[in-house]
């Protein structure tokens, strides 16, 4: 990483990062409905694999936020001891959303014993993700949206949302319902998908709502040395239209590790995202490596 790009990544020098989207699971300890052995993924990614890729970061991790893998209650419990043990390498959680009409008052879903129950000491549940990006476009097959919304609101919570860029303006539409609410897009709702210009107009239309806020992560396609040679510049420029749109201060860095390491090793994808973010000053360089994380998940607490 150049010097100007460590810089970057810096608060007076001495902050560090806050990882704002990492996953730890154990496929002996739990169901991971999505694990298949041929996805090139470890079996179990705990907290001292997280610690050791994030010691080879050019510039200090100092926390990172545990993003619920799969969408069990079990799973929900296991990430929570872990972070307790383990905090803040993760310390804060996101918990994944799963219906429960059954249920009216669980407007959590899966996650609401946990949230109801409370979690073990020092572990904060910092909001709840909605991963749907196979789901319709306008978002009218999640039950209990909107009472979900409510609940986090109500609670101080996050609403992230794992969409596909044709989600977006349903995702606008859900923030400008619930004007209390903090909602955090995984990926810039876009992933590895070219910067085109549906999703620049629809990213437009959130980012009209003020307490939208999107994750600079799950970007990079390929190795540095094995992406195509316009990988760089697709990248800078989703991340560009992004701070254009949004500004540094809802915009906040994640690793998406270990789903990144099929790609690049944790202090690669450190320094990419360095390179694809503009020339950023000192505060606005801290809002998106640390201080937006801060502020939505509570991880100085």
């Amino acid at each position: 990483m150049s010097a100007q790009n460590a810089r970057s990544c810096t608060v007076g020098g001495t902050t560090g990062i806050v990882d704002a989207h990492v996953h730890l699971w154990d496929t002996a300890a739990m169901r991971i409905s999505w694990f298949r052995d041929d996805l090139g993924l470890p079996a179990r990614v705990g907290p001292d694999d997280l610690r050791r890729a994030a010691g080879t970061s050019p510039v200090p991790v100092r926390a990172a936020v545990a993003v619920q893998a799969a969408d069990t209650e079990a799973e929900a419990r296991w990430l929570a001891r872990e972070a307790s043990v383990h905090r803040p390498l993760p310390g804060p959680v996101v918990l994944q959303y799963g219906a429960r009409p059954d249920d009216p008052a669980a407007w959590a879903g899966t996650a609401q014993a946990l949230i109801d129950d409370g979690t073990p000491a020092g572990v904060r549940v910092a909001g709840i993700r909605l991963a749907v990006p196979g789901g319709a476009a306008d978002l009218s097959d999640v039950v209990g949206l909107d009472a979900l919304c409510e609940g986090l609101a109500a609670s101080g919570r996050v609403l992230e949302t794992l969409v596909r860029p044709a989600q977006l303006p349903a995702v606008a539409a859900l923030a400008r319902r619930h004007p209390d609410l903090d909602v955090v897009v995984c990926h810039l709702g876009l992933g590895t998908g070219a910067p085109d210009d549906a999703w620049r107009d629809a990213l437009a239309a959130l980012a009209a709502r003020p307490r939208a806020h999107a994750k600079v992560s799950g970007l990079h396609r390929a190795a540095a040395d094995h992406a195509p040679p316009d990988d760089a510049a697709r990248v800078a420029a989703a991340v560009r239209t992004a701070v254009d749109l949004l500004g540094p201060g809802r915009l906040l860095f994640g690793s998406d590790w270990p789903m990144s390491a099929r790609v690049a090793p944790y202090a690669e994808i450190v320094e990419r995202t360095a390179r694809a973010l503009p020339a950023l000053d000192d505060d606005a360089a801290a809002a998106v490596w640390s201080g937006t994380a801060d502020r939505l998940y509570g991880s100085r607490r």
